[in-house]
């Protein structure tokens, strides 16, 4: 299979109903995809001005300043201590890397990728493209014995679901002993609101109470472009087992997938600095509180979301039949369809709009 046998975008299906909430008279509150509104932080923004001379090429493993930059980022906001550059790989935002790592990996016709059931579509793209099975599941009891990679995202998108550092650490052992990568895509990994998330934070993957010091077949993704308001920079990174790792920068170099140089050194600043987190953090916080409970009074059932940027809800009924009610009301939505099969009555609510336009959903949605 290749690119040109993909189905079309899926997006590409809600531009109806985006038409329709365009209709109302105040304007759309476009809630269906999790694009960032609020500025890049300006110590970022200058940082890439700064590094514009880029007349060289860049590195593909990173600057040696980027990648002691996301050791320390581990250690400091993920507690994953012991790091070195070699555990570290910058890529080209996290989407190519979601749909690349198989390809990267070896992995082809007769193996299996497995992915949370609740899942982004970029990680059956990722299996198709290279001829593998795509295998939705959260139980890892169930992942067949050809599995060769397994992605897990947690919080999850589209569910905001967040697996304690028992859940990781079963995904982590039974991936082993099918001698499959295990990649955790934690890129919401700041953003957890229930109890014990919001306090003790969301745990990754390579924290010590998952994989202790081992971390052979596993990998943590995380991106900017959410704590960091940096989705039109397209800067991610991994960081894990030091042999998968040099495997991907071997791949990676011979594909080009160099991230640009003055998008390196923004990354570099915006690691080293916890005020915009915190800051960033607050305004979604900020806008969930009034978005959750608006949505749960329009009649909707609000189920995990206890970390990420969305609340995935349902109404009972089919998730078209909701978001074309939203979009009568100027409220435009993600159907559950676009993540897989499982979900076909729920739809995606983002936290990724202006104070004022969550504001207006909340007034729209009320009884």
């Amino acid at each position: 299979m290749g690119v040109a046998d993909l189905a079309d975008y899926p997006w590409d299906a809600v531009a109806p109903y985006a038409e329709r909430a365009r209709r109302h008279p105040a304007g759309i509150v476009d809630l269906s995809i999790g694009s960032p509104v609020d500025p890049t932080p300006a110590v970022v923004a200058e940082a890439l001005a700064a590094a514009t001379d880029a007349h060289a090429y860049p590195q593909t493993m990173g600057t040696p300043a980027l990648r002691e930059a996301i050791v320390d980022w581990y250690a400091r906001r993920r507690g994953v201590p012991g790091l070195t550059p070699a555990h570290v790989l910058p890529t080209v935002g996290s989407k190519e890397l979601v749909a690349l790592l198989p390809l990267l990996l070896g992995i082809g016709p007769g193996d299996a990728v497995v992915h949370p059931r609740a899942a982004y579509p970029t990680y059956e793209v990722g299996a198709r493209l290279v001829g593998a099975d795509a295998v939705a599941s959260d139980d890892p009891a169930e992942w067949p014995e050809n599995t060769r990679l397994v992605w897990i995202n947690s919080p999850g998108n589209p569910d905001g679901r967040v697996l304690s550092t028992d859940e990781l650490a079963d995904a982590v052992t039974r991936a082993r002993a099918l001698g499959a990568v295990l990649a955790s895509d934690e890129c919401y990994a700041e953003l957890g609101w229930d109890a014990p998330w919001d306090t003790a934070g969301v745990p990754s993957v390579l924290d010590p109470a998952v994989v202790g010091d081992d971390l052979s077949g596993v990998l943590s993704v995380y991106s900017l472009s959410k704590q960091s308001n940096l989705a039109g920079y397209r800067a991610a990174f991994l960081a894990g087992d030091p042999e998968v790792v040099a495997r991907l920068l071997t791949g990676r170099k011979h594909l080009g997938l160099m991230p640009p140089a003055p998008v390196q050194r923004a990354m570099t600043v915006a690691l080293g600095d916890d005020a915009h987190v915190a800051e960033q953090r607050e305004r979604y916080a900020r806008r969930r509180a009034v978005l959750k409970p608006a949505v749960e009074a329009a009649g909707f059932r609000v189920d995990r979301s206890e970390g990420g940027l969305y609340l995935w809800a349902t109404e009972g009924r089919d998730a078209w039949d909701s978001v074309g009610r939203l979009a009568d009301l100027g409220i435009l939505v993600g159907p559950g369809h676009f993540y897989g099969t499982h979900f076909p009555q729920h739809v995606r609510f983002s936290l990724t709009a202006t104070d004022e336009r969550i504001a207006a959903a909340a007034e729209r949605l009320a009884p």
